[in-house]
């Protein structure tokens, strides 16, 4: 019996520790909806279920010490339905980040994103209007586009340095036109027009060199945070999966022992004298 709850505590510490790495993936995310990706919906689930992991593994942490079989029961109870959360979200993430990537672009170290390659309920809910003006405002805010300049020994880089770069899907959508524009480079985030060039990209008449302004409004922007997004969830996403592996192992193995732990209590006395049968003794005449 005290083996079966030493198995039980030890995996309930253990399933502690998992909801540590959950619950630093939604702050991680958290943090980046704050200064990067700027969306600041998407991590909160993923809080949610890791708190709610932390608290029912204390609860069967204490059950298995204390051998309280309700504290145990209560465990596993609410821990299948946080799996199966967990899977929902996993599943959640995948299908709302799917579609989409950013496109290479000839002689460029940089891809560049398109708003038409991606599709469903995150670019619907991206491109809502009120919805775009507290993206792009936090995109300002957080001076991602101020921090692109590069100098080296003193003298800014030319274009050539600057078409080599690996800019992130935020940089290359919302602080430097379309390269299909035909803009010419003054600097990391000053472009000026070039003369007699049609484009039929309607960003290339959106962007601004003024600095509160840039390709904020373009629909490559908006392709940016969706890329942006897909980025950050699919590296969570992967430490998730490990985690559900993890908890699903953990869950079964504590099952397991639940049931052990059940079946020795119930062949326990309790303190109560157990009846043998005797044998008659033989009266002799």
């Amino acid at each position: 019996m005290r083996t079966t709850n030493h198995l039980i505590g030890l995996l309930n510490f253990l399933t502690f520790l998992l909801s540590i790495v959950i619950l630093g993936g939604g702050i991680w995310l958290s943090s980046r909806a704050n200064s990067t990706d700027c969306l600041k919906f998407l991590q909160w689930p993923l809080i949610v279920i890791g708190a709610s992991i932390m608290v029912v593994s204390l609860a069967g942490f204490a059950g298995a010490c204390y051998r309280n079989t309700f504290l145990m029961w209560l465990y596993l109870f609410v821990m299948f339905f946080i799996i199966a959360a967990l899977i929902g979200f996993i599943i959640f993430a995948y299908a709302v980040t799917d579609k989409g990537s950013g496109r290479p672009v000839l002689n460029k170290g940089y891809l560049e994103y398109y708003l038409q390659d991606y599709s469903g309920w995150l670019k619907d809910r991206v491109v809502d209007g009120s919805y775009w003006a507290k993206i792009s405002s936090c995109i300002r805010d957080s001076k991602v586009c101020s921090k692109m300049g590069r100098t080296f020994n003193g003298v800014p880089e030319t274009y050539d340095m600057f078409s080599m770069r690996k800019l992130s899907p935020i940089e290359s959508g919302c602080c430097k036109p379309p390269t299909e524009c035909g803009y010419v480079y003054v600097n990391e985030t000053l472009w000026n027009p070039a003369s007699g060039l049609a484009a039929t990209n309607l960003d290339c008449s959106r962007w601004s060199n003024d600095q509160q302004m840039l390709c904020y409004q373009c629909d490559s922007c908006k392709a940016g945070v969706l890329g942006s997004l897909k980025k950050s969830w699919r590296k969570v996403s992967v430490i998730n999966i490990v985690v559900l592996i993890l908890l699903v192992i953990f869950y079964v193995i504590g099952c397991a022992a639940f049931r052990n732990n059940k079946k020795i209590d119930n062949d326990e006395p309790y303190g109560e004298a157990r009846m043998t049968k005797a044998q008659p003794s033989r009266i002799h005449l």
